[in-house]
């Protein structure tokens, strides 16, 4: 083999670092026009990269705690297979435009600040390829559209939504006012857990106001496992978009805005082992609570700790670009464990069609 002769000169430290945000704000940071993004008329690419939609990583953020919720439900009920493809069918049409608006409302808000980030000065609204008004019409028809398929969900889901959308609507304001907004967004994200719980017909909480005689029990109720699942869940968000917000922690600070990533800096790692413990535990408790198998708890809470244990154990947390990788990747593995171990359980159980 012959030795690579280049005339190009070494970037500065400078360069390097504009180039590794140009790198980063073409994934998720909102800039991404590669692939079939590319094929599509010029006038639609800025509403495609302001919904994420490419890479898919955002949107299947969101669906995945949904499809948790399915199948979770799908196990505790010995539900039929033709309810379980119904539910995800539904959850995942509502998950798409639920997506779309909740990042078109994060960038509409954060737009001002997103000016002052290298990562995310290249976005639609920022750099003036949406206006403000035409994010907030596009948002709203979004909205619209995720609302739509509570409709064909059972009667009486639509009001276990109106958490998830208060806490989606004041999420952008939590980073301004906290430093746990990982936290709040792990909340958002595994409401999905609620929500396609009750696709399935099952409802994981009731709060009754007025109650019977017969004490607290008939004021409220949580169904346990499904309650150890969305905890797992938050602490999962938390991981990964603790490693996540690396990337922009300088800016972050720079310009004010808060998080777990700014509240620790460099002794980030030992809070996330802390919370993945926590988390594997809230798995193994779970599965136990329902009798669940070997084969769950090795998949899901064993492929859970691999994966994001690796990602810990591995990432530079100084390197933009290593945050970028190990939360792409590690987050579709710990997603991918946790839902191969439901179903994994769920198909064991043989279903009917």
């Amino acid at each position: 083999m012959t030795e690579k002769t280049s005339n190009e000169k070494p970037r500065s430290a400078e360069e390097e670092a504009a180039f590794q945000n140009n790198a980063l704000a073409q994934q998720y940071g909102g800039g991404h026009a590669g692939g079939w993004v590319g094929r599509l008329p010029s006038s639609w690419v800025p509403y495609v990269q302001l919904a994420r939609l490419s890479p898919p990583a955002a949107f299947f953020l969101i669906y995945f705690p949904h499809f948790f919720g399915i199948i979770l439900a799908a196990i505790i009920q010995r539900s039929p297979v033709s309810q379980v493809l119904h539910a995800a069918v539904v959850m995942f049409g509502g998950s798409f435009f639920f997506s779309n608006a909740a990042h078109g409302w994060n960038d509409l808000v954060d737009a001002p600040i997103d000016k002052s980030i290298a990562r995310t000065s290249k976005r639609p609204i920022p750099r003036g390829a949406i206006t403000p008004r035409a994010a907030f019409v596009f948002t709203a028809t979004q909205a619209i559209g995720a609302a739509s398929f509570l409709l064909l969900m059972p009667s009486g889901s639509a009001i276990y939504a109106v958490p998830n959308i208060i806490g989606t609507c004041y999420y952008p304001w939590a980073k301004r006012h906290t430093n746990f907004a990982q936290l709040v967004l792990g909340f958002c994200l595994a409401w999905g857990i609620i929500m396609g719980s009750c696709a399935m017909g099952l409802k994981p909480f009731a709060i009754r106001v007025f109650g019977k005689e017969d004490g607290l029990k008939q004021l409220y109720w949580v169904e346990p496992s499904t309650a150890c699942l969305f905890l797992a869940s938050i602490l999962w968000t938390v991981i990964y978009d603790s490693i996540y917000a690396h990337q922009d922690m300088k800016d972050d600070i720079k310009v004010g805005l808060k998080s777990i990533a700014v509240l620790f800096k460099d002794r980030t790692k030992p809070f996330l082992w802390l919370l993945l413990g926590c988390m594997i535990a809230l798995l193994y408790t779970c599965g136990s609570l329902l009798n669940m198998g070997i084969t769950f708890h090795v998949i899901a809470a064993g492929g859970s700790l691999l994966s994001l244990g690796s990602m810990i154990a591995n990432v530079e947390l100084k390197d933009s670009a290593s945050c970028w990788w190990w939360f792409r990747y590690g987050f579709w593995l710990a997603g991918g464990a946790i839902a191969g171990g439901l179903l994994s359980e769920y198909v064991l159980l043989g279903p009917s069609f």
